[in-house]
């Protein structure tokens, strides 16, 4: 099987833009017509175009705009390539725990420099981790090891698979999309400006990952819990799990995710470095769909157009309030991770086909906002993101939500009806403007008429629902690392790694930073 990196020479491209309406098909001879202008040659002379990127345009006529890169005959232009994996059954084993996008991404890169992934996951596959995520929803028990965050794939896979980030900071991010790809997703994502691939396509491309790494020699050790981590005075690294299991490498790659306190506080009882780190809080915002296409179609919505999207930023009080995770055509999802907790998620299938659309609207939180809590050390916003979740369940005394409706919320009155909601397990009427921290239920209570007056006419509305609380946007907790080696500033040989380490945020970013941590091995 053929995998990235490996550089190709790059011919002499000249990039264009070109727009086509919406439903229709980009025509070639247009297209070819285009790049010849754009390249001053005959037509004949061009040999051939690749699209770079497609957005949607509803400033005025609504198009697909592309930006097209374009080449002449006799130009040696070769596709992105990719690398060959290695046979690893006899190389040196790295571990590396969890198995979500910065470990799997991780084990790939170790592959195709012939080292053997040795990949312990807390959670289940990604099959039997379904019948779990069901049972929350459907009975409000939570399996702490198996569940929306912990378990094969990690949070992405079943929270929308949307690759956010098209940076180029962290790398060269076709490594990334190609690999996905060629494990089974929509080709659609090496081109859109917003890619995404679905939770009802992602576990069948996690899984194909799970079988490569495995039929190249890679090992997978599911529900294996690790609870310590000691380096050893050989330099070999001695990782105990809670079944009594015991792996020893001289490297660790440490991808754990932002929802697993329990190696942040590990880390704080062993004395390790760790760093307090800001992170975002607020409410998870319902509207009916119908209303966003109308907002951002401008009212010229037709159904074969995609389901409409929205984000956005703004300052309130010295804070960033915005938009996060957005899905159009979604359903809201518990990704609660403990017992006695609220903590709400998006997601959408492929289709984006729900009545609904959904997204975080978040504040910025930082230590100083919440002094109370500077006794936990670096632990100090983990404790108050947990707390926050607490509240939202001593309310409603169970994982339904609290729920009010936007204006008001902004009016500081209760609702005395709610709407129907996508949240499987239910919303309760709840004063969120009092449930919420002070600081956080101010700039909401701004920023929501703001939205609607200035950026979005009709987004401010009592069709909408605010559901308490959103909460898991990043890590509150930073693993600090060499910026050169990656290592951990104090422990050499062990790579804290992706979201859980506070490198990232989001499946393409965190996949990034496996790949770079297993590079610098």
């Amino acid at each position: 099987m053929s995998l990235p990196f490996q550089e190709q020479p790059r011919c002499d491209m000249k990039e264009f833009e070109i727009s086509c309406p919406v439903g229709r098909t980009l025509d070639r001879e247009e297209v070819t017509a285009a790049a010849a202008r754009t390249m001053g040659v005959p037509v004949k002379k061009v040999a051939g175009y690749r699209i770079l990127r497609r957005s949607v345009d509803a400033r005025a006529d609504i198009v697909y705009r592309y930006r097209i890169a374009a080449y002449v005959s006799g130009e040696d232009c070769p596709e992105y390539r990719l690398a060959e994996y290695s046979d690893v059954s006899g190389a040196e084993p790295v571990i590396i725990i969890g198995a979500g996008p910065a470990g799997m991404f991780a084990a790939l890169k170790l592959l195709m420099r012939g080292m053997k992934p040795v990949i312990l996951e807390r959670g289940k596959d990604v099959h039997k981790r379904k019948f779990d995520i069901a049972g929350l929803s459907r009975t409000g028990i939570v399996n702490p090891d198996s569940n929306y965050c912990f378990g094969e794939g990690g949070a992405g896979t079943f929270s929308d698979g949307k690759l956010f980030t098209r940076s180029s900071k962290r790398g060269d991010i076709r490594e990334v999309l190609h690999q996905l790809v060629l494990f089974g997703a929509d080709p659609d994502i090496l081109t859109d400006a917003h890619p995404h691939i679905g939770s009802d396509r992602l576990p069948g491309i996690v899984e194909n990952i799970r079988k490569c790494i495995v039929e190249h020699g890679g090992e997978y050790h599911f529900e294996t819990k690790v609870t310590d981590i000691e380096k050893r005075g050989d330099g070999m690294f001695a990782v105990r799990t809670a079944g009594g299991g015991l792996f020893a490498s001289r490297k660790v790659i440490l991808a754990t995710g932002h929802s697993a306190r329990d190696i942040y506080e590990m880390f704080d009882r062993k004395g390790w470095a760790l760093e307090t780190k800001g992170f975002a809080l607020g409410v998870r915002v319902e509207h009916p769909q119908t209303l966003i296409n109308r907002i951002q179609y401008h009212g010229r919505f037709q159904p074969y157009m995609p389901v409409a999207e929205y984000s956005f930023v703004t300052q309130i009080e010295g804070r960033g309030v915005f938009s996060f995770c957005m899905c159009p055509g979604g359903i809201l999802v518990p990704s609660c991770t403990e017992s006695g907790e609220v903590v709400l998620n998006g997601m959408s299938n492929s289709a984006r086909n729900s009545r609904w659309a959904n997204a975080g609207v978040v504040v910025s939180v930082e230590p100083e906002d919440s002094p109370e809590y500077a006794k936990y050390g670096a632990l100090a916003l983990l404790n108050f993101q947990r707390d926050m979740e607490r509240k939202m369940f001593e309310y409603t005394g169970s994982i339904k939500a609290p729920a009010q409706r936007m204006m008001d919320f902004c009016r500081r009155v209760p609702s005395s009806g709610l709407p129907a909601t996508s949240y499987h397990p239910g919303a309760v009427s709840a004063p969120l403007h009092e449930l919420l921290p002070g600081g956080i239920s101010l700039r909401l209570k701004y920023a929501f008429p703001e939205i609607g007056n200035r950026k979005m006419k009709g987004y401010y509305t009592n069709e909408a629902l605010l559901l308490g609380v959103e909460s898991r946007t990043s890590s509150p907790v930073r693993i600090p690392r060499d910026p050169e080696t990656l290592e951990h500033v104090g422990i050499a040989g062990l790579y804290p790694c992706g979201e859980g380490a506070g490198y990232a945020g989001g499946i393409v970013s965190s996949a990034m930073d496996g790949i770079n941590c297993a590079s610098k091995i």
